[in-house]
């Protein structure tokens, strides 16, 4: 009960620093005193003390000089009385200059975080999780980032009959080095884009309009060997959970990617967005090595690369997206080439049918 000469009562004490009630005296006189057995334990300045969310039939104390979980809890009506009167800022809201930048700097640190994580984490989870993912999975992937692409590109399939055994031939012998890692599905695509891509899964896609561009079959061999190593090194799928950021990572948790939204982002930066330095080098290298183990140079993929990078008059896509080709990658080409002692990958009637698969028959 209330001492109403020395205006002090009992409370319940929470200190802010173990989650435990302790029994307590308070006492008002120049500070709000915290009294444990008869000693005094903490006292609170009357001006620090802010009124806490709690019940209606209590009153719950919040002090800025106490822990920030620290609360006291009055019950005694008339102490209550005596609280209200001493403490000028009871019920003061904290504003002003100090809250204001409090709530800017907290603002700041959510964004620095986010910024963080975006920059940092999601490529790092990224590197860890795509050797992770189950092929079988990736190849779901896969599929649906082909129809994405569906969507973006006219990707008719050339069919040509000569064309598919002379593009049969050349994926046989690029495969015949063994480097993919997993089965591939190559096809030659209608859309006069000047690309090639390697999608999750093991889909390989040679657009019309680079073949259009090369001039040797060795041109072509090297470049879809180029994308055997996106393959299996898994590139692409490192670039998908890269893209899609969070959504897609709790896409892959879920298993369900096919209804997120990330998966046309992703898609998207897949198509139009450069690899990291280490992946675009450690695709050349599958290149390099693929086409020294059938006995073909890999300079000519190079030299392929760089005439399509550098006669960008259209203004549209092609392989300088997803491959930028310079000097340093070119010079590496030649400093690793093997002199080509291997049969021609096609000879010049199966080179010729192969430039014209997609001419209808």
């Amino acid at each position: 009960m209330t001492d109403a000469s020395s205006r002090e009562a009992d409370a319940a004490w929470f200190d802010g620093l173990v989650n435990r009630r302790r029994a307590v005296r308070l006492r008002l006189s120049g500070a709000l005193e915290i009294l444990e057995n008869g000693v005094v334990v903490d006292q609170w300045p009357l001006a620090s003390i802010r009124r806490a969310d709690g019940l209606a039939t209590e009153l719950r104390l919040a002090s800025s000089s106490a822990p920030e979980l620290a609360r006291l809890v009055v019950t005694d009506g008339g102490f209550r009385s005596a609280l209200i009167a001493a403490c000028p800022a009871l019920y003061a809201e904290e504003t002003g200059v100090h809250t204001h930048w409090r709530i800017v700097g907290w603002s700041l640190a959510a964004a620095a975080s986010i910024l963080a994580v975006t920059i940092f984490g999601v490529p790092l989870i990224a590197d860890r999780l795509a050797p992770m993912i189950p092929v079988s999975f990736e190849k779901r992937v896969g599929d649906m980032v082909n129809g994405q692409i569906g969507a973006i590109f006219d990707t008719k399939t050339c069919s040509g009959e000569e064309g598919l055994k002379a593009f049969a031939k050349m994926m046989t012998a690029i495969e015949s080095a063994g480097l993919a890692g997993m089965p591939i599905e190559a096809r030659v695509i209608r859309s006069g884009v000047r690309n090639a891509v390697a999608l999750p899964g093991g889909r390989v896609y040679l657009f019309r309009g680079l073949l259009d561009e090369a001039e040797t079959p060795d041109e072509i061999a090297g470049v879809l060997a180029h994308e055997l190593g996106h393959v299996k090194h898994r590139d692409g799928m490192r670039r998908l959970v890269q893209a899609g950021g969070a959504s897609f990572l709790v896409g892959l948790l879920f298993g369900d990617v096919t209804g997120s939204s990330a998966v046309i982002v992703a898609t998207q930066q897949l198509l139009n967005s450069s690899y990291s330095r280490e992946a675009e080098s450690g695709a050349d290298g599958v290149a390099i090595e693929t086409m020294n183990s059938i006995g073909r140079s890999a300079v000519p993929a190079g030299e392929l690369m760089l005439r399509v990078t550098g006669d960008q008059k259209d203004g549209g896509a092609s392989i300088l997206a997803s491959h930028p080709l310079t000097g340093d990658r070119l010079e590496r080409f030649r400093r690793e080439e093997r002199p080509a002692v291997g049969k021609p990958i096609l000879d010049f009637g199966e080179w010729r049918a192969l430039k014209e698969i997609c001419v209808p028959g």
